[in-house]
């Protein structure tokens, strides 16, 4: 594993595990939140590990390591969409509208890590200002065509996100509006992954 590797995948821990602290009292009550910090040690470890494993199998099969790389910048991403919705549903009360800006703040985080590391293995944190004809590619084919998936996948994402927002699970409102924006884009990270791979960044 690179240095990049076990950085990014750790950091990815420590995200999900933010997020996971917001559940902890529905397991354990109030306590949950004071035995949360165990999450923060936990899911890290856990993160590398399971990246290594990818690893260790996409030796054999490149597209298990990029599926490895693709949920860790996909987990990061989704916390960047909660935090976000989170902070500007209380400025604008408009869910539908307030989630497909979250999204997009997302996107932006899961382009660059998809480009520069998911779908292209070879590349470090070192190497990637210095690419030559890099800049030319502002406005190539391939951020077209990024984009245009991305707004199948907005559709997806808002439409997902509406659709289990209806269903009334007795949880509180703020626990299940996160759970209703992880759900929309584990779907949506279907499209996503089959998109970016086989559409946008294909060598």
């Amino acid at each position: 594993m690179k240095k990049i590797d076990i950085i990014f995948s750790a950091v990815c821990g420590l995200s999900v595990a933010w997020i996971a602290l917001d559940f902890a009292p529905l397991f354990n009550g109030a306590p949950g939140r004071m035995t949360g910090w165990i999450f923060f040690v936990i899911l890290p470890l856990l993160s590398i590990f399971g990246f290594w494993l990818t690893e260790l199998v996409g030796r054999k099969f490149l597209f298990v390591h990029q599926v490895g790389k693709f949920v860790l910048v996909g987990a990061f991403a989704d916390v960047i969409d909660i935090k976000v919705f989170q902070l500007l549903i209380i400025f604008a009360p408009f869910s539908s509208f307030v989630k497909a800006i979250s999204f997009l703040a997302a996107t932006v985080i899961k382009y660059w890590w998809n480009k520069h590391w998911a779908f292209d293995p070879s590349s470090s944190l070192a190497s990637l200002g210095t690419s030559k004809g890099q800049g030319k590619n502002l406005w190539s084919g391939e951020v077209v065509k990024f984009f245009l998936v991305t707004l199948v996948g907005l559709a997806i994402n808002v439409a997902s996100f509406h659709y289990f927002g209806k269903i009334d699970v007795g949880m509180p409102i703020k626990t299940w509006t996160e759970l209703c924006i992880i759900f929309s884009a584990l779907v949506a990270a279907i499209w996503n992954f089959c998109g970016y791979k086989f559409l946008v960044f294909k060598k």
